[in-house]
């Protein structure tokens, strides 16, 4: 037998196939690259305009006339009420006509949205620009193309870098909204907002060519994207999205009020505690990429429970409430890039669009809720009663993930 044959062992078979099946190993192709990279920068644009009104938005709220807490909660939250009526219509829609013409249209929507809003002078005429805002329901389309322009085996790391571009946009978005509102006013974000809009639509013309999308069917099967493990993350992300909304209604109340920072000066607050957060937020990330491990849900989650409580018994100083803020955002972080990647590669592919439309219709169905909750829990100026009933929610999601885990 020549040495050449005896190379050809078995065992030196078996490894490369063995190293071809490590998940983590798997590199990105150029095309791919390209595709997440626009995807994201679609994406981070877009909610850009929405994340940068967050800090001063119920502040401008309740200067407006017939502003009342529920008001200017429904002002904060009132674009996930449309957002959650529009994200499974479209999301199916992009199955069948595709994902281009689902993102333009709604792009162009959400920029008439802003302008509304940037030029309503009462609280009836923000809340209508905001329900606007939310029309433009693409979400569940720019994941679902995201999963069509990937692998399976590098789409967790694909849902991490658009997740990542949508914590980079939250944070830029906490520095510039505090500045420009301060600067230019609210009614400047909105308009920026626009702007960035179309941008994104150009964007769209970068795209890869060649992104094969799951053949429609003729009949949309409903039922294989509200299976009992598809529904248990939507109401996950229900769950997350009502908890950080109604703590966005409350916070700025927090810092103006309580410790008596202007608004301008809030930012300092939100960039800080993130970038410290994700110390904690992108190990769970890996561990969570390489084992899917559920425990890093439970751990995220106390991590929640945690920054809610210690923003409603010890938000009476600087430091107490920044590592509150540090503990929040750790989980907040992690929980947004896990679940909408859990729920890509658990959705049949020729519904893919229709599971992430249900997914991100509960998304924005707990913005709307946690502006409205946020809002009734505020009154009588009580900041910490907005807090305490947050940590609740995120304990009562703890449990029930804790059951499910045990019956698994």
């Amino acid at each position: 037998m020549s040495p050449a044959q005896n190379n050809d062992t078995p065992s030196d078979m078996k490894a490369p196939t063995t190293r071809q099946k490590t998940p983590e190993l798997v590199a990105m192709r150029p095309a791919e690259k390209r595709a997440v990279s626009l995807i994201a920068s679609i994406a981070t644009l877009r909610l850009f305009g929405l994340f940068a009104l967050l800090p001063v938005l119920s502040l401008y709220a309740a200067r407006l006339d017939n502003a009342t807490p529920v008001l200017i909660g429904l002002a904060v939250g009132a674009y996930g009420l449309t957002q959650a009526a529009l994200q499974i219509p479209l999301g199916a829609l992009s199955d069948r006509i595709g994902r281009m013409p689902v993102i333009v249209g709604g792009l162009a929507v959400f920029g008439a949205g802003s302008l509304l809003a940037a030029y309503s002078e009462s609280i009836y005429g923000l809340v209508a620009g905001r329900l606007l805002q939310g029309a433009g329901a693409i979400s569940a389309t720019l994941a679902a193309l995201l999963a069509d322009a990937t692998r399976e085996s590098v789409r967790t790391r694909a849902m991490a870098v658009y997740g990542i571009g949508i914590g980079g946009s939250f944070l830029l978005a906490m520095i510039a909204g505090p500045l420009l509102a301060a600067s230019f006013g609210v009614p400047a974000l909105f308009v920026f907002g626009a702007l960035l809009a179309v941008v994104a639509m150009l964007l769209l013309t970068a795209m890869p060519r060649n992104i094969e999308r799951p053949s429609a069917p003729r009949l949309i099967d409903f039922r294989s994207a509200i299976r009992p493990d598809l529904l248990r993350l939507d109401l996950y992300v229900f769950a997350l999205h009502a908890i950080v909304t109604a703590s966005f209604v409350a916070l700025p109340f927090l810092l103006a009020d309580r410790l008596e920072i202007a608004a301008s000066e809030h930012w300092k607050f939100y960039v800080g505690s993130i970038l410290v957060s994700l110390a904690g937020a992108v190990p769970l990330i890996l561990v969570d990429d390489r084992r899917g491990k559920t425990s890093t849900i439970g751990i995220a989650l106390l991590l929640i429970v945690a920054g809610e409580l210690a923003l409603a018994f010890g938000g009476v100083s600087v430091w107490s409430v920044f590592a509150a803020l540090v503990l929040f955002f750790a989980g907040f972080n992690f929980l947004e890039a896990a679940l909408p990647a859990r729920l890509s590669m658990r959705a049949d592919d020729d519904v893919r669009g229709a599971s992430l439309g249900v997914f991100s219709s509960a998304q924005f169905l707990g913005v709307f809720a946690g502006g409205l909750m946020g809002g009734q829990f505020l009154a009588g100026d009580r900041p910490e009663r907005v807090f305490l009933m947050c940590a609740v929610l995120a304990g009562i999601w703890l449990a029930v993930h804790a059951f499910d885990e045990s019956r698994d």
